[in-house]
């Protein structure tokens, strides 16, 4: 019963991710913002609803290890798996905007921030707070190097409905939220029933069950040959785990964090972290770059179901 609950939890956690996916993009391009600056901030502030729901649900019931875990896997799966898939499936990619030059230090600066705050063994109200504020420096980052697409406006307008988009982005949440405090309650009884623990489980079956909209999103977009926004939200999506989720998380309950228990895992994260700037470094946009990551991400699995 408990895996069912879970199973309808983790759908209701993606349509409603998908509905305010849809909603934002829609506003975005209303506004004329590139592509790589929509992956990076609304449809990566979407995608990452599910985590952030899931994480602050988990530390609200005391269960800080699953908010952890959930962030460090969501953010190996987001570059191992998503961005796997999709230079497995692309045909070329060639993004318009220099993503090493701009963006390889907010790929890779957020999880060092949280290895340091985390040396204490504790994210508090305070650290919370820092992450936030790096939050919204990424996000003024983002919207002052914002290059302009040109759009049909009378297409967009058409196509653009405020009341439509609220009552959309309004199902969204109900259904993030509720889906979030369904699944962490029945994730954490499998855990318990299997006599695994809740590291492993918000690691892998949480985790992976809220990268599915990141996923969805970035192969639809690789397939549409917009790999700035499969791109832009692969690297906005961690941002925002190891920022926001973790940081609204740690100020509505402190989350104890052992980094030497959970070595391999967070360092896991943090060298595909590093392979992913230098993929942007040398534009190995490419299948053999993806065979790569596909192979580190089955090691992860493999060492995970070792523990």
């Amino acid at each position: 019963m408990d895996l069912m609950i879970f199973i309808v939890s983790m759908i209701a956690l993606i349509y409603g991710a998908g509905f305010i996916i849809n909603e934002s993009e829609k506003i975005a391009k209303h506004y004329n913002i590139s592509a790589f600056v929509i992956g990076a901030t609304l449809v990566a502030l979407g995608t990452s609803l599910p985590e952030m729901a899931v994480s602050i649900s988990a530390s609200l019931k005391g269960s800080g290890d699953i908010a952890v875990a959930n962030v460090v896997g969501s953010t190996i799966f987001n570059i191992a798996l998503v961005l796997g898939v999709v230079f497995l499936i692309s045909k070329k990619i060639v993004p318009k905007r220099d993503i090493f030059a701009k963006d390889s230090a907010w790929a890779l600066f957020p999880i060092l921030v949280f290895i340091l705050m985390g040396m204490d063994g504790k994210l508090n109200f305070v650290d919370g707070i820092l992450f936030l504020s790096l939050m919204l420096a990424y996000l003024m980052f983002l919207f002052s190097s914002n290059q302009v697409n040109s759009f049909n406006e009378d297409d967009i307008k058409e196509k653009f409905a405020w009341k439509k988009t609220a009552l959309f982005l309004l199902l969204g949440f109900s259904f993030t939220i509720l889906g979030a405090d369904f699944a962490i309650s029945s994730a954490g009884s499998i855990a318990k029933e299997f006599g695994v623990s809740q590291w492993i489980i918000g690691l892998f079956l949480v985790a992976l069950g809220t990268s599915l909209p990141e996923l969805t999103i970035s192969v639809k977009a690789a397939l549409n040959n917009n790999s700035d926004l499969a791109i832009g939200n692969i690297i906005g999506s961690n941002v925002a785990n190891f920022t926001m989720v973790l940081g609204l998380s740690s100020m509505v309950n402190p989350l104890n964090i052992n980094l030497q228990e959970y070595t391999f895992d967070i360092l896991a994260a943090l060298i595909l972290s590093l392979m992913l700037v230098f993929i942007s470094a040398n534009k190995l946009y490419n299948k053999s770059a993806g065979i790569v990551l596909m192979v580190v991400l089955v090691l992860v699995i493999q060492n995970g179901l070792n523990v």
